[in-house]
């Protein structure tokens, strides 16, 4: 019937968040990504959950170190 999508959940801490300023800084940073469905930033919890097709690694960390923050782990 209908093609199977690689649907994905990634988990990323990341260093240098400090506000809400911060958290939509890297909301929108994230969401500019193609194929990503949900965006979920946690400042107290130092981290990014996002859901989405077939999402790389690479292009979550370029997104959010290109937003001026580090990320310390994806996964």
């Amino acid at each position: 019937m209908g093609q199977e999508v690689n649907k994905m959940k990634k988990i990323i801490t990341i260093e240098g968040m400090s506000c809400n300023h911060c958290v939509m800084a890297v909301k929108n940073a994230l969401s500019e990504i193609e194929g990503i469905s949900h965006v979920d930033v946690e400042l107290n919890n130092n981290r990014a959950i996002v859901e989405g097709d077939n999402l790389s690694d690479e292009v979550l960390k370029g997104q959010i170190e290109e937003a001026g923050y580090d990320v310390v782990e994806i996964k």
